[in-house]
């Protein structure tokens, strides 16, 4: 494989990966499997090891979690929240534990269930519980203690004595198979949608919020999470823990009441371990819980000490996955979709059925050569599969069950939303986009979705509904947002008049009413008037809406989820811009390093490609971007409504400890996230940056430090460890004589 075809398939893989992480967040129904994200990932790693100079900083391999929303509180975690790197076969694990054993034969293996659920933390100070949050991005979570202390198995207060000030507890909430069971069957009793399996039902009952509902529907989020169940699996924060290992950690745990799995083993050598694996395998479905697989774990402490983590996961722990189940289903269609960077993507349109608890009929081909390898054609019975969510791999077609009726798939030529010819972005490259990025209302649409994630300007109002809503309505003709450049400017008298078709959410294509087959036809900013409204009166100073119609509630709150979003950090307007490759790390560093967009724009490729984290592609990249007179007009209309485009600049405390000092913090610093340790620099006077250069001060480097260590290194910088970063911000470089 030639470099421009790595890198074609490089920006494909993170844009899909990014795509699932933000619609799995949003608890989306139909994405795709837990194997087909593994597989994606795992693809984006091989060619990222072939090829480094495609690794940018913020690729999803090095991402932890998927970030967290606006609708609880963030919590920042004691001590950072890791993924697992996972392995598939036999063969892989025996050369996990191998590479292990070679350098620390003592190793043990602490084998336990990869429980699929939605992992929490639970922060107790002396014995009392004081918060429950989720992973979000793994320094920083979402507040649940609200409704994590109605979960029965989470204890509210620690039994026995000797507590530590500060203990962290890691566990996983589930539903039990059981319980799964009689949750839909009262979602159905209530005439509500059932959920499609026991992880989404977790995530969305422990993240439900229950302010603003009737008491009856109080009532049911109560009984839900007194449904759920906990299991714990490791510790977070915690000085001093009084036993040296896993095993003993789990021991400690469950004498203070906390749950802890009961089929936990610690073993030694490989062949064990294998039987471990081998034997839940067999029997994973007559368990009281799904799982995905097994988390083994070097059981001693010191040896996970040396051992030392990347930066999204333990080197000491390791989840071998089980294979995906496989089952068939008919090929209806091959449907063709474009996102917000104009790919043309083909879409596999199933036959619906059910599959580990989901029902799918949606499937990725990915691009026409996809398409042509797997042999597929229009009508085929198909092997499709799956191992958790949604949209599973067509894995190729069952040759012998063909009739003759079934046809191939042609790839349009031109864009099925505004008709430009479709044609690859650059010689070499295996897609298909279409090249009207302006107007395009596929590629305005995915745009001004993108604005509105978690990764961009984080606005709950302005998603996929809202989106095609604001981009491509059915009424009026002229839609408010040709471009994304007016979105700072819109109204509530601009919103109401919109009527929209609903859209399926892979392919874009209408969704139809099963009964009349009709077009489905929502005006999502309005609602009819009730009694209790107020009596229409057209010189209102306020939209009053007409004689039937008011504004709804969403209407309002996107204006005003706008209107605060105007004062976002710089950063966030980066990702918001859409500029290729620019993700939330490359941007942090950017606004970091330059303060305003007018700074970076002005920069010279050279400038922008030494920032750590950016390097020359995205520095290119952006340069390109600006370069596009109609993105300077969207610079234009945002800066007019309103949005500065600058982080203000933050005053330093002159005579502090670390006046006068700039000061780089990498890596995990215990009691710090990565934003509190910053604040903490310019409390004491410092100037925090974000990359390593020759005018660094020094560099306060924790687990996980990785390049930034190394640099310093290199270019002499001194070297602060985590545990004097205290000592350092208390007394400057001269309480530690450097």
């Amino acid at each position: 494989m030639g470099f421009e075809e790595a890198r074609s398939e490089v920006e494909r893989l993170t844009e899909q990966i990014l795509a699932l992480q933000d619609a799995y967040y949003r608890q989306d129904s139909l994405l795709a499997s837990d194997a087909d994200y593994d597989a994606l990932i795992r693809r984006l790693q091989e060619l990222e090891e072939a090829f480094p100079e495609l690794a940018g900083a913020d690729s999803p391999t090095r991402m932890v979690g998927f970030g967290r929303g606006e609708l609880f509180s963030p919590v920042e975690h004691a001590a950072r929240m890791f993924s697992l790197d996972n392995v598939f076969s036999d063969d892989e694990m025996s050369e996990w534990m191998t590479k292990i054993r070679s350098e620390h034969p003592k190793a043990q293996f602490l084998c336990e269930l990869k429980i699929d659920g939605l992992a929490i933390n639970l922060r107790y100070q002396r014995g009392q519980l004081v918060s429950a949050a989720t992973r979000g991005d793994g320094i920083t979570g979402e507040d649940v203690t609200e409704n994590a202390v109605l979960v029965p198995s989470i204890p509210q207060a620690l039994e026995g004595s000797g507590h530590p000030d500060l203990v962290e507890v890691r566990g996983e909430v589930f539903f039990t198979l059981d319980a799964f069971e009689g949750l839909n069957q009262k979602q159905l009793e209530a005439g509500d949608k059932v959920f499609a399996n026991p992880r989404n039902a977790a995530s969305g009952s422990l993240r439900q919020k229950s302010e603003g509902k009737s008491e009856a529907k109080r009532a049911l989020v109560a009984d839900r999470l007194a449904a759920l169940s906990m299991t714990v699996h490791g510790m977070g924060a915690w000085d001093d823990p009084p036993v040296e290992s896993q095993s003993g950690v789990y021991g400690v745990l469950e004498s203070w009441g906390l749950p802890v799995s009961p089929h936990v083993s610690v073993l030694e050598g490989e062949a064990p371990v294998l039987e471990y694996i081998h034997r839940f395998a067999s029997t994973r479905h007559e368990l009281s819980h799904e799982i995905d697989g097994v988390v083994v774990k070097v059981d001693q402490f010191d040896i996970q000490s040396t051992l030392g983590a990347t930066s999204r996961a333990p080197r000491w722990a390791i989840a071998y996955k089980y294979p995906p189940e496989q089952v068939t289903t008919r090929l209806l269609d091959i449907v063709v979709s474009v996102g917000r960077t104009g790919r043309a993507t083909p879409y596999a349109v199933l036959e619906p059925v059910t599959v580990a608890g989901s029902e799918v009929e949606r499937a990725t081909l990915h691009n026409q050569d996809v398409v042509r390898q797997k042999g597929v054609l229009i009508g085929d019975t198909v092997v499709i599969r799956k191992a958790g969510d949604v949209i599973p791999e067509i894995l190729g077609p069952v040759v012998d069950k063909r009739t003759g009726d079934e046809r191939e798939f042609v790839m349009p030529e031109s864009c099925p939303e505004c008709g430009a010819t479709l044609a690859p972005s650059k010689v070499g490259d295996v897609d298909l986009r279409c090249p009207n990025q302006q107007n395009c209302p596929a590629q305005v649409r995915g745009r001004v979705e993108h604005i509105g994630s978690r990764g961009g300007l984080d606005i709950e109002g302005l998603g996929e509904v809202s989106a095609a809503a604001l981009t491509q309505p059915l009424e009026p003709s002229v839609p408010p947002l040709v471009t994304e450049a007016r979105l700072f400017d819109l109204s509530v008298e601009e919103l109401f008049p919109i009527r929209v078709l609903v859209r399926d959410a892979d392919t874009g294509e209408p969704k139809k009413d099963p009964e009349t087959g009709e077009p489905i036809v929502q005006a999502p900013f309005r609602r009819k008037r009730q009694k209790s409204d107020p009596v229409y009166d057209p010189s209102a100073q306020e939209f009053p809406g007409t004689e039937d119609w008011v504004p709804s509630k969403a209407a309002y709150e996107l204006i005003d989820q706008l209107t605060k979003a105007r004062s976002q950090p710089l950063w966030r307007f980066l990702v918001s811009l859409n500029i290729r490759h620019v993700g939330p790390v490359a941007a942090r560093a950017l606004a970091g390093e330059f303060g305003s967009l007018a700074a970076i724009a002005q920069a010279s490729a050279d400038d922008l490609a030494r920032v750590e984290g950016v390097g020359e592609t995205i520095a290119h990249s952006l340069i390109e971007w600006f370069q596009v007179s109609w993105h300077q007009d969207i610079i234009d209309a945002w800066r007019a409504a309103g949005v500065s485009f600058e982080d203000a600049p933050t005053a330093l405390t002159e005579g502090g400890a670390l006046s006068g000092l700039t000061i780089v913090v990498t890596g995990s610093i215990p009691g710090f996230s990565r934003d509190g340790a910053e604040e903490a620099v310019r409390a004491a006077g410092g100037k925090p940056t974000s990359s390593v250069s020759k005018n660094t001060t020094l560099v306060v480097a924790g687990e996980g430090a990785g390049s930034k260590r190394a640099k310093a290194e290199q270019l002499g910088v001194p070297i602060v460890e985590a545990d004097s970063f205290t000592t350092l911000l208390r007394e400057g470089p001269s309480g530690l004589s450097l």
